[in-house]
Order: C-alpha cells, then structure tokens, then sequence
C-alpha cells in the first residue's frame, strides 16, 4: 500500500486528479471496512490538510470542517439547536473514536445508521466538495445516495459542512435506540429541531430518522402537520403511526421492521415533548422577564442554564432510549 500524506489542500486535490485514490480522514472505519478485501494500492492521507479542522460561525452561519472529529464538535460552543448534534458525537463509538473519527468519514460512510446524519439533517447541512475543477455544495440530502453511495466524484473531497443560520431559540434533541449502553449499532434514531414564535406558535418544525430506511431522512409530512400549532396544545397525540409510512425499515439480527417502527413512535414522542417542555419553560421565562421591565436579550443558552432546563443529555448513554415494546 502506498499511503502519501499531503499536507495542503492544493496538493490533495492534484494527487485525486492524477489517479483515483482511496481517502483516509480518522481511519476508525477504513479498516474495518475492508474486511478480507486486500488493502487499497494507493491511499491520501488528509489528516495534516490544513485549515480542515475549523469549527466556526459566519456570515452564511455554521460550517464546520471536514477534518473535525466527533471531539470538537462536543467542545465547540454551539447554540442550542446543535445539542441534538452534540448528543449524537457521544454516541459515535468510544471516547477514543470520537477523538480520531472525522464528521465528513461519518457522511462518506454513509451507512444507514450512521449517528451523525440525523441531526445534520436537521440542520439544514449543505456538503462542499472541492476538485482542481472547482467546488460545489450540495444538500446533506442529495449527497447521501444510499448505503455506502455518495455524490462524491473519484477526484473530488468534502472539505466541508455548512450549517444556515438559525435562531438561538430554536431547541435541538436527539435519541438512539441501541441493544446495550455503549458502543452498538442504532436500531432506530431521531432528531427533533424546534423553534416558536413569540407566541408559542411553532415556526419551524424538522424531524429527521436514521436506521429505517435505505438512506436517514427527514418526516416532511409530519413536519408540516404541527407547523403553527402552539406548543400548549396536545402535539404528541397529533403523531399517529401513519405518519411514518415513507420509511422503509429492514428486519435484520438488531429487531425487525415493524419493532423499528414501533420504537421510532415512542422514540418521536419522547423527543416532542422534551423540546415542548424546554419551549414552554423558556417561554414563561421571557413573559415573566417582561412583565418584570427586563430586556430579553435572546440569549437561549444562557436562559436555559439560568433556569435549569436539561438540554439533550451530553454523557455518553445519557440520551438512550430502552424500549420495551
């Protein structure tokens, strides 16, 4: 195997242009991927590119570099909408993978159950691939094609995600559904990304699902049922299993189709009424701060420490679901 480490992106991107190569980023799945196949001929190493592992906030809002590892999304500081993001970094392997295994390896991958791409989902996440002929983005979406299959072309390498704006409002949540505590494959996952008005009345509404069908997606349907609604109202009992009828679960040894199923209803549920719990609770806050003659700064974190609010449970195992159904 011949394994060259390249160390700007310019140089990267000539040697994919040249000859197809395999890409190394962790490695934390390279490996075992292989299984008895032989070791790929040629391999770039892209873990000394500079400038590919940057978390940052801009004008065009979040973007978050293809070199990061699943550690640095955990320490980054991230509005409130990315705990569901946050959440699942926990969940990807042990503590040792998270500090080795990159964001844009687990994309790439691009395995049903992959933890990471739920909540990018949710997130709106556009993917930017750069090549000697110039870079395009396109959504997390369209970028997954289905098990192991990406937009990606030979010559081209994600370099990286970007998230769009989002108000510090918005509330994110995350779960997984896993035979044991640590270290398992999802059965099922979900992401939830709730904001409100002023008034309590949702304004934006993203669901997204993992593990239940070819590729994760998002719930567009049901999203757009409890747009509007106001989080006082009963929105758990809105969710019917109808609404999960575009996926497509598999059986196989981690539980059957109809079990995911099963699971995924309790699972949304849960994650519903944990972001309208949290909304309500910081939407009585600013009432009270206003009927007091406070100024409402807008500052979600801050209100949420200051009231206690437990976002989504950042320790590995925090945020897992054991249903028995």
């Amino acid at each position: 195997m011949n394994r060259t480490q390249q160390m700007s992106l310019g140089s990267a991107l000539e040697e994919l242009a040249r000859t197809p190569v395999a890409i190394l980023a962790g490695g934390t799945d390279f490996y075992p991927a292989l299984q008895d196949k032989p070791t790929p001929d040629n391999v770039l190493d892209i873990t000394r590119i500079a400038g590919l592992r940057t978390i940052e906030k801009n004008a065009d809002g979040w973007s978050i570099g293809a070199g990061s590892t699943w550690t640095d999304v955990i320490n980054a500081c991230l509005p409130p909408a990315f705990d569901g993001l946050k959440a699942a970094a926990h969940e990807v392997g042990s503590v040792q993978i998270q500090n080795a295994a990159t964001v844009a390896g687990n994309l790439c991958n691009a395995s049903p159950a992959a933890d990471g791409v739920p909540p990018l989902l949710a997130l709106n996440a556009r993917i930017e691939l750069a090549s000697v002929r110039g870079r395009r983005t396109v959504s997390l979406q369209d970028f997954i094609l289905g098990p192991r299959k990406t937009a990606r072309q030979a010559d081209e390498l994600m370099v990286a995600i970007h998230i769009p704006p989002i108000n510090e409002s918005a509330i994110g949540r995350f779960s997984k559904l896993g035979s044991r505590r640590y270290l398992v494959i999802s059965i099922v996952m979900a992401c939830i990304l709730l904001d409100t008005d002023e008034q309590g009345n949702l304004t934006d509404v993203r669901i997204a699902v993992g593990a239940c069908s070819a590729v994760a997606q998002r719930l567009e349907d049901l999203e757009q049922m409890l747009l509007n609604y106001s989080i006082h109202t009963d929105l758990v009992s809105m969710v019917t299993p109808s609404m999960f009828s575009s996926l497509t679960p598999i059986d196989d040894i981690r539980g059957s189709g109809d079990y995911r199923l099963a699971a995924l209803h309790q699972m949304v549920n849960r994650l519903l009424s944990s972001c309208v719990h949290d909304a309500r609770a910081l939407l009585s806050s600013n009432a009270r701060r206003i009927d007091q003659g406070g100024d409402f700064d807008g500052d979600q974190e801050g209100d949420q420490e200051a009231l206690g609010i437990a976002s989504q449970p950042h320790a590995k195992g925090e945020g897992r679901e054991f249903l028995l159904l």
